[in-house]
């Protein structure tokens, strides 16, 4: 599948809530969402609380669609608490590469 539309994010949880934030987080390819093809969360080697999350999707439509949903809406009401300000988004879309985990 191509990936025509993606997005790098930089969220800071609370002081301490790092790994519910990523858990959370690990659980959204879980969601169905065929049409994201990759979907990538790291951590600050630093800091934990500061999680990234890297999305590749098949289009700007079907990432709408699915952020749209009643699933996803709930998904960000769950993470929305833990979050300690404004996440921080960059235009970027993946082109491959490796993760072997």
């Amino acid at each position: 599948m191509a990936v025509n539309h993606g997005f790098h994010a930089t969220m800071t949880a609370r002081p301490g809530r790092g790994d519910e934030l990523v858990e959370l987080l690990l659980d959204a390819p879980s969601l169905p969402q065929q049409d994201c093809v990759v979907f990538l969360v790291g951590r600050s080697a630093s800091n934990p609380d500061v999680v990234h999350v890297t999305e590749g999707w098949t289009s700007e439509q079907a990432h709408g669609r699915f952020f749209a949903s009643e699933q996803a809406q709930a998904l960000v009401a769950r993470i929305q608490p833990l979050l300690a300000g404004e996440s921080h988004y960059t235009d970027e879309v993946p082109v491959g590469g490796k993760a072997a985990f």
